[in-house]
């Protein structure tokens, strides 16, 4: 019997998420299957893959075909690599010990390229959310500029207050000036006094 390792759809509209089977090669593709290896969720960046790595590696030695994104994802999860070293201990070009390490090398070197795209995605995930808190204080200060602008109140009062006190002003300059008109009709009846007293005492020293 022939056998193909695919994806099986599952999940809710436009959020799929697929199930790793084993299945007939006749078989439809969201129909029955042998044996479930894992889950793929391509809606997380990086995807999220969760794998029988054993069951995998199982299958794929016995010949079972993976669908071409079936091949991505063991060829991401190590499996495909895994199978080409055991083919090399076979054939008596590696020994287990050397493939063992090879593959020890390998799974490190990915699993580093890994953590360092998420460190990257979280990094720039972070600068994003940053910059959007800091428009959104911008323009959360520019709308409360503009309602303390509507809100506040029309300033006339001064104005007013302004206009009376030159009113006031006025009255007090007026009111020296006419105090003053009758200090100087004293001052001249004063003046005339001293006038008449002469007169009279020159006609006494005629007499």
């Amino acid at each position: 019997m022939a056998t193909k390792i695919r994806l099986q759809r599952g999940g809710r509209k436009a959020r799929p998420i697929y199930s790793i089977v084993v299945a007939d090669a006749r078989a439809k593709r969201d129909g029955r299957f042998i044996e479930k290896l894992g889950t793929y969720n391509p809606n997380t960046n990086p995807a999220t893959i969760d794998l029988n790595f054993d069951s995998a590696l199982s299958w794929v030695m016995k010949g079972a075909q993976p669908t071409d994104t079936a091949r991505a994802i063991l060829s991401y999860r190590g499996v495909m690599m895994k199978k080409h070293l055991l083919e090399g201990v076979r054939k008596g070009a590696l020994t287990e010990e050397q493939a063992d390490a090879k593959f020890e090398a390998w799974t490190n070197e990915k699993e580093s390229k890994i953590q360092k795209k998420v460190k990257s995605l979280a990094s720039a995930d972070a600068k994003a959310k940053s910059k959007r808190l800091a428009a959104e204080a911008e323009a959360n200060k520019a709308r409360a500029a503009a309602i303390a602008a509507t809100n506040a109140p029309v300033e006339e009062a001064p104005a007013e207050k302004a206009e009376a006190t030159a009113e006031v002003e006025e009255t007090t300059e007026e009111a020296p000036a006419e105090e003053a008109k009758p200090t100087a009709e004293v001052e001249e009846t004063t003046e005339e006094a001293p006038a008449e007293k002469a007169e009279a005492t020159a006609e006494e020293s005629a007499e």
